[in-house]
């Protein structure tokens, strides 16, 4: 992304622009919305947009191809973005955005499950609509681009480009909730597996808040079993992050905007009609999720509990026209105009009415104007992803007062805690912080607004952004980094040679899945006689120092290879057997408390038939290797789930491996009883070789002056891999050098 000479393609449902056709003559105009003016802020005030040599918006057209010819040819250059639309089936869009994106994926990820629509047919048109979009960026995708892609529209959109090009720097944001696991399994098991698919194929994963991330990476979890550290997935040799990014607004430009003739005049006319009246203003887009009758529930609520309001008190109530080709819109539509009817006709007297209601759109400087003349706002969505409505008001407040009501469930919450904080659904709750809001004197205000206003001013869009395309560009950057090689054979004849000239050479040999070959139960993987033989030959030589560690308990080891000159590393890391010593060294003290952790295993092995436990000295481990694949992968996703809170706060790490689910102690792993190892023999040169993802601890304390070799798929730290576990002896007898050689 430092590369100047490269191009930034932003890839959202619709484009930033609307084309209107009067007579011959057709012209242009900015769409309204957040990404629109977050990311044209950006660009228009900060220099490290010129890190991108052009900016491309690539999205659905709402207008006729015709009609975009027709404009491209009178019209040239000179824009923020480069315009590239996408021309959708008329039919296929429909069941795409107002099936699955608007009637499955809106209302289940902001948890209204009775609203949610499953059909076979929109998640299709979903799918060959995501595809459209592939085909279209893969068509001018240049080597070194950026690809930024945003919402529940395209989730599908990143895996698809990858699996064409697996090259290119991705970056996804997530403008909605994404809701916990137990609502996102709603959706059907194939659905769910494409979009954690999907959305996995990018770089980096943004949400607005903490909580999104969670759910995200547990739903993760319980879907494909993949787990994080640190919010970093490896994900078919990839590191994927996911992380916090809370969208800002553009801070000066509502708290900046100028007092016009116009402007002016509006306040006047505003203040003059409503006279010693306290305003409480609201403003919203007509959708379901944003509570817009639980607020008028709540306003009646207080003129009922706090009759000394009535007549000193107006709320104004903008609702912004929104998706009118839906029923369930329009039915909505009609309850808030029956609602606002009923309570007005409740409580209005000949001078005064309690709610202004206005079914329009409003322009930037009448929001402006309403966001500085009200006395509080009142913003309680059911649930939103972050709300930037609430930014915009406080923002506004050139003289740092007004008072925002806030619900707690909308994603900018999380940042606005000097708001006035209320469940939209209590009523009462919402009553009484109006009534707090309008009595608040106006220190209080003031010491409120200071801080929202300090927060909003240094997290605002350029803030957004600058971070997202910093941690983008960290990410693929550690991505090139971390390139693990397939072993061929000229990379195994340097090896080799590196051997011969070595006088000291340490090995460090994983047992199961890379000795040996995995087995339906521990006690079938026995060593075969060619390995004892093989491992003999070449322990016997004085310049090798040969360590078999594992998982395995060291009983098992010394029954296998006691009598042959190797150093043993058992239960990953805890007890170690050097080479002339009749004892074990234990790195730390036994694990005796295993009953909560023991019946919590008997549990899931009582429920899983074909399971079993089984104990160590230091661990205890459960294993679904005899397990339907199905079956035992979902009681795994579940006992993983269970063990994560119920080890949280303890000294214990949680092994997701190779159909085994194991707790051991966090203070030591293979990684350090290989480095305290290292450090004794002090070798030439140094090996290790494992398959498990315990064996990721050996090649990180490894890295720097070892050869690490994975066995087998997945994200590694090891520098080199070999393809499957049959490989690893032939290597092992083409690079080391036996007594007998």
């Amino acid at each position: 992304m430092s590369d100047k000479t490269s191009r930034l393609l932003i890839i959202s449902n619709r484009l930033p622009i609307q084309l209107t056709e009067r007579g011959s003559k057709v012209s242009m105009r900015e769409s309204d919305g957040g990404l629109v003016s977050a990311l044209k802020s950006y660009f228009d005030k900060t220099a490290t947009s010129n890190l991108f040599s052009e900016k491309i918006w690539i999205g659905s057209a709402d207008f006729p191809e015709e009609r975009w010819t027709r404009y491209k040819a009178k019209n040239t250059g000179g824009a923020t973005f480069e315009i590239e639309p996408l021309f959708v089936p008329a039919k296929e869009y429909n069941h795409y955005y107002n099936g699955f994106c608007n009637a499955t994926l809106w209302p289940l990820f902001h948890y209204f499950p009775s609203y949610t629509e499953y059909s076979d047919d929109t998640f299709k048109s979903y799918e060959e609509v995501n595809e459209l979009f592939s085909e279209k960026i893969l068509s001018i995708l240049k080597p070194g681009d950026t690809v930024w892609i945003h919402d529940y529209q395209l989730m599908l959109l990143p895996g698809m480009i990858r699996e064409k090009r697996p090259d290119v720097s991705i970056g996804f944001f997530l403008h909605i909730p994404f809701p916990s696991y137990e609502i996102f399994r709603l959706l059907h098991n194939r659905w769910k597996e494409r979009i954690i698919h999907g959305l996995l194929g990018a770089d980096l994963i943004g949400f607005h808040t903490h909580e999104y991330v969670q759910h995200f990476l547990d739903s993760v979890q319980r879907t494909i079993g993949l787990t994080h550290k640190f919010r970093q997935l490896n994900w078919q040799g990839r590191k994927v992050k996911a992380n916090i990014f809370p969208l800002g607004i553009d801070y000066e430009k509502f708290h900046d905007m100028p007092d016009t003739p116009e402007v002016k005049e509006e306040k006047k006319a505003i203040i003059d009609k409503f006279g010693q009246l306290k305003v409480i203003f609201s403003v919203d887009r007509l959708d379901y999720t944003k509570g817009i009758t639980h607020r008028l529930s709540g306003f009646e609520r207080f003129l009922e509990l706090y009759p000394a309001w009535r007549e000193k008190v107006i709320f104004i109530l903008v609702v912004v026209p929104s998706r009118q080709i839906i029923s369930k819109y329009n039915e909505r539509r009609k309850m808030i105009e029956e609602q606002v009817s009923r309570i007005n006709g409740r409580y209005s007297t000949l001078q005064w009415q309690p709610i202004l209601y206005r079914y329009n759109t409003l322009k930037f400087w009448e929001l402006n104007v309403m966001y500085q003349v009200a006395h509080a706002a009142l913003i309680t969505p059911l649930r939103d992803g972050m709300n930037l409505v609430a930014k915009e008001f406080a923002a506004s407040r050139k003289q740092q007062d007004g008072v925002l009501i806030l619900s707690e469930l909308a994603g900018a919450a999380h940042e606005m805690t000097e708001a006035i904080l209320v469940n939209p659904t209590d009523k009462n709750e919402v009553a009484h912080a109006i009534s707090h809001a309008l009595g608040m004197d106006h220190g209080e205000q003031r010491e409120r607004m200071i801080e929202l206003q300090k927060r909003l001013k240094k997290q605002n869009v350029v803030n957004w952004v600058a971070s997202f395309f910093d941690d983008l560009d960290a990410i693929t950057k550690a991505q090139r980094n971390a390139v693990t090689v397939l072993l061929s054979d000229k990379h195994i004849l340097n090896i080799k040679e590196g051997f011969e000239k070595a006088n000291t050479r340490l090995i460090f040999l994983d047992y199961d899945g890379t000795l040996v070959a995995f087995q339906s139960s521990p006690e079938a993987a026995v060593p075969s006689s060619e390995l004892l033989n093989w491992l003999k030959a070449a322990a016997l030589n004085p310049q090798n120092q040969i360590v078999i560690i594992s998982g395995r308990n060291l009983d098992a080891l010394e029954k296998w290879f006691g009598d042959l000159p190797i150093h043993l590393i058992a239960e990953h890391g805890t007890r170690i057997r050097q080479v002339g010593s009749d004892r074990s060294t234990e790195t730390i003290a036994p694990f005796v408390d295993k009953e909560l952790i023991r019946d919590t295993f008997e549990m899931f092995t009582e429920r899983c038939p074909g399971s079993f436990i089984e104990e160590k000295r230091h661990s205890l481990a459960w294993h679904y290797r005899n397990v339907d694949e199905k079956t035992g992968f979902l009681h795994s996703r579940e006992l993983m789930d269970c063990l994560f809170h119920l080890l949280r706060n303890s000294s214990f790490n949680l092994i997701d491996g190779n159909k085994v689910i194991e707790v051991r102690p966090s203070t030591v792993d293979k990684g350090t009883a290989a480095l305290l190892l290292k450090q004794q023999i002090n070798p030439d040169i140094t090996i290790a070789i494992g398959d498990d993802v315990t064996d990721e601890d050996m090649f990180e304390a490894l890295r720097e002056d070892a050869i690490t070799i994975k066995v087998g798929e997945g994200e590694t730290k090891a520098k080199y891999r070999l393809p499957a576990q049959q490989h690893v002896n032939p290597f092992l007898q083409t690079v080391i050098k036996r007594i007998n050689d």
